[in-house]
C-alpha cells in the first residue's frame, strides 16, 4: 500500500494457479503446467492480470522465479519483480514496470494450517518498504509484506472458509490468521514481528464482523473490544474473494492494512468456474527468447 493511501498492488507468483479454472478442470494433476504471476493494481487506472501458462513459460533457480515475460529475481537482499503482463477483461491493457519489495528482515517462521501438514503458511517478510514503477499506472512507495502458501491438497479440501490480514505497526506488523477447517476444527493464529523479523504468538483481540462485500461475501477480522474495525479502500470484489484495505485497533493502536476473505464453500460450486474462465484467459504454448 502506497503511504497516502492512494494506491495499492497485488502480486501473487503460482505453482499450481489455485484460483484458476483451468487448473481445476485439468483434475490438477500437473500443477508447473499452470503457473501465472498474478498482478493486481488499485487506485487510478486499476488493472488485474491473471493468465494460466503451461509449464513452457515456467523457469525457477535459487534467485528468480519467472513466468513467461514476467519474474521475481532475489538481489542484493531485495527483491525484484519484473512486470510485462496483460490484464483482462473488461480493461483489457498493458501492465508493464518493475517493484521492488526491500524487507527489514527474513523470518524463520513457518505455520502449519492444518494438523496433518496438508498446507503451510511461511510469512518470509510480514514487514518491508516497496518501491513502485509502473508508468501510467502509478509510480509510489509505501509499506508491504512476502509471504507464501504451499499445499499438497486444493484449499477447498481442507477448509470452508478463512480470514487473514496483515496490518503495520509502529515497531513492526502483526498477521492475523483465522480458518474454519472442513473436520470441525479452528485456526486462529494471531503474531507480531518486530523489524527483525523476531516473531511472537499473541493474543488475538474479539472477531468482529465487517459489513458484507457486493456479492454478500461474510467478512470478519479482530479489533479491540470497544472499536469497530471498518474498510477504507475496496480492492477486490469476487463472488467468493474479497481484499480490502482495513482500518482496526489492535493493543491500542489504530492501524490501517490488508485483509481477506475467502469463502471455499462457494469456491468449490461448479457455477463459479465459467465465470473465473473469462477473467483468467488460459495461454498454454511460449517460447523464451534466450
Amino acid at each position: 500500500m502506497s503511504d497516502c493511501g492512494t494506491y495499492a498492488v497485488s502480486v501473487i507468483a503460482f505453482i499450481g494457479s489455485v484460483f484458476s479454472p483451468w487448473y481445476r478442470w485439468s483434475g490438477r494433476k500437473a500443477p508447473e503446467n499452470h503457473v501465472c504471476i498474478n498482478v493486481a493494481t488499485y487506485g487510478p487506472g486499476g488493472r488485474f492480470t491473471m493468465t494460466d501458462r503451461g509449464r513452457a513459460a515456467l523457469r525457477t533457480s535459487r534467485d528468480v522465479f519467472e513466468v513467461g515475460p514476467s519474474r521475481l529475481h532475489w538481489r542484493g537482499g531485495q527483491l525484484q519483480i519484473d512486470i510485462d503482463e496483460v490484464s483482462s477483461l473488461p480493461l483489457v491493457s498493458r501492465v508493464r514496470g518493475r517493484i521492488t519489495v526491500t524487507p527489514s528482515a527474513l523470518t524463520t517462521v513457518e505455520l502449519p494450517l492444518t494438523s496433518a501438514g496438508t498446507h503451510v503458511w511461511r510469512p518470509f517478510a510480514p514487514t518491508a518498504r516497496i518501491e513502485v514503477d509502473l508508468g501510467r499506472r502509478g509510480e509510489w512507495s509505501g509499506h508491504g509484506y512476502f509471504d507464501a502458501n504451499f499445499g499438497t491438497r486444493a484449499l477447498e479440501q481442507d477448509f470452508s472458509y478463512w480470514t487473514w490480514g496483515r496490518f503495520p505497526l509502529r515497531d513492526g506488523s502483526v498477521c492475523l490468521y483465522d480458518a474454519a477447517r472442513r473436520d470441525g476444527s479452528t485456526l486462529a493464529a494471531a503474531i507480531r514481528f518486530d523489524a527483525r523479523g523476531n516473531a511472537v504468538p499473541c493474543a488475538a483481540p474479539p472477531k468482529t464482523p465487517l459489513p458484507r462485500t457486493i456479492w454478500a461475501l461474510r467478512r470478519e477480522t479482530r479489533c479491540d473490544a470497544g472499536h469497530a474495525p471498518r474498510q477504507v479502500k475496496a480492492m477486490l470484489d469476487a463472488p467468493f474473494y474479497s481484499r480490502s484495505a482495513v482500518e482496526t485497533v489492535l493493543d491500542g493502536e489504530r492501524t490501517v492494512g490488508v485483509h481477506e476473505a475467502l469463502d471455499l464453500d462457494r469456491f468449490r460450486g461448479p457455477w463459479l468456474m465459467p465465470m473465473l474462465a473469462v477473467r483468467v484467459p488460459r495461454r498454454a504454448g511460449w517460447a523464451f527468447r534466450e
